[in-house]
């Protein structure tokens, strides 16, 4: 290989060895290409720890010591199938919301109160994730699924106390002896129906048997909220209640202040 001849750009005839160092090396098995570029594949199992807490400090390590120009990194695999799921389930989140809204106010009639039950959802939320951490689950697709259905499920507890209050307000109660006497009334069903959800998720949650550990981590938040939800909607919803509905008196003092009364227009005339 030193004695290849090459011809410059003078004509003039030069051997490999007068410009190059040959020496023996190993080279790569194969050469990779993706999308004509050259590429190189590093792939690692992941036993015992969450894929994307090995991800993140991955990231980190690459963002800590910068590759050189003209090469760059792209995370495929399971990595690339968790970023896109979680994306797609944030979506589905934030849709879930949004038609669980709109249902209630054409069944309320009303923009406002639907907010009321809006704020059990956070609540939930709070169970779940801790429900997830004291028994050790990591946030993945299943327990995300588990955190979406919750919206539903965890609603239907707003639901009987703003309803019920409602009836009782138009019946002449006043906010607040509404709000107690629908406590009062709606906390055996909502207990029973809670309890009975929360048994019926107890045989998923320890369940240890080939394939469980995805169902584990469901199970655990679908508990967690539904026992949070259980706790503190009964303290949270009648509490935003009172405050939107004194909102709403003022709003509706200020735009009738300006109206005169019958006693006034009987006086102008």
């Amino acid at each position: 290989m030193k004695q290849l001849c090459f011809v410059n750009n003078t004509g003039q005839t030069i051997r490999l060895e007068q410009f190059v160092t040959i020496e023996r090396a190993i080279g790569p098995a194969k050469l990779e290409r993706k999308d004509r570029i050259s590429s190189v594949t590093v792939s690692c199992e992941v036993i015992g720890r969450p894929q994307g807490t090995v991800g993140a400090e991955i990231k980190a390590l690459v963002d800590k010591d910068p590759l050189p120009k003209g090469i760059s990194i792209a995370y495929e695999g399971n990595m690339k199938q968790q970023a896109e799921a979680f994306g797609s389930l944030g979506y589905a989140l934030i849709a879930s919301i949004i038609f669980v809204y709109l249902i209630m106010v054409a069944l309320y009639n009303s923009y406002i109160y639907p907010f009321v039950v809006l704020f059990s959802i956070p609540v939930a939320m709070v169970g779940a994730l801790l429900a997830l951490a004291l028994n050790l689950q990591s946030l993945n697709i299943f327990s995300l699924l588990g955190i979406i259905m919750l919206i539903g499920l965890v609603a239907k507890n707003a639901i009987l106390l703003v309803d019920y209050t409602n009836q009782l307000k138009e019946n002449g109660r006043s906010t607040f002896d509404a709000l107690i006497e629908s406590g009062r009334t709606r906390l055996r069903p909502i207990l029973m129906t809670t309890i009975a959800m929360v048994i019926g998720m107890l045989p998923l949650a320890l369940a240890s048997g080939a394939g469980a550990e995805w169902k584990n981590g469901m199970a655990w938040a679908l508990i967690g909220g539904l026992t949070s939800s259980m706790l503190l909607t009964l303290v949270v919803v009648p509490v935003i209640y009172v405050i939107i509905d004194k909102i709403k008196e003022k709003f509706t003092r200020k735009k009738f202040e300006g109206i005169p009364t019958a006693p006034q227009l009987k006086n102008a005339f």
